[in-house]
């Protein structure tokens, strides 16, 4: 049995902080304001798959008050989410992402973000899409106070008895 989930994320521009994108480190004039890394693709993935696998969101399994994973990577949330799936009997068919912003140019680093996705979930690269548009200067993204991410998840599952 096939299952899809889908994710969505959101954080806002930060000074003094890296911009981290699919695990990858973008040249950029600030970062992303979070808990964690901040990585708004990765988190849109992670409640793609948690949501394929009929689990709660990640801010339940990492949540923001939570000092000990403060700063903590999230290709290791994603490393949790594969984990959660194996636990499941579940397996990682694909996903597709889309990255909204108006800065920076994102796709330069596609395959790089393909790449940390693909070995955190367990997943060949070529099985992850990675998409960048912008919101046509329109809303928070289009006045670059922040970066969105929507992702989709499907997973193959056993049929429930």
């Amino acid at each position: 049995m096939t299952r899809v989930g889908i994710g969505y994320d959101v954080h806002q521009f930060a000074e003094d902080r890296k911009l981290i994108l699919g695990g990858v480190e973008i040249p950029h004039s600030h970062g992303l304001q979070g808990h964690s890394d901040a990585d708004v693709l990765s988190h849109a993935i992670a409640d793609a798959v948690l949501g394929a696998l009929g689990l709660p969101d990640i801010g339940h399994y990492f949540p923001p008050d939570d000092k000990s994973i403060e700063g903590i990577s999230s290709l290791e949330i994603l490393a949790k989410c594969r984990e959660l799936a194996a636990e499941q009997g579940a397996s990682l068919t694909n996903i597709d992402s889309t990255l909204i912003a108006e800065a920076p140019r994102v796709l330069p680093h596609r395959d790089a973000m393909r790449e940390n996705i693909g070995r955190a979930l367990g997943l060949d690269p070529s099985l992850i899409g990675i998409k960048a548009t912008t919101n046509e200067r329109m809303g928070f993204v289009g006045r670059e106070e922040g970066i969105a991410a929507m992702a989709v998840a499907a997973v193959g599952m056993a049929q429930p008895q």
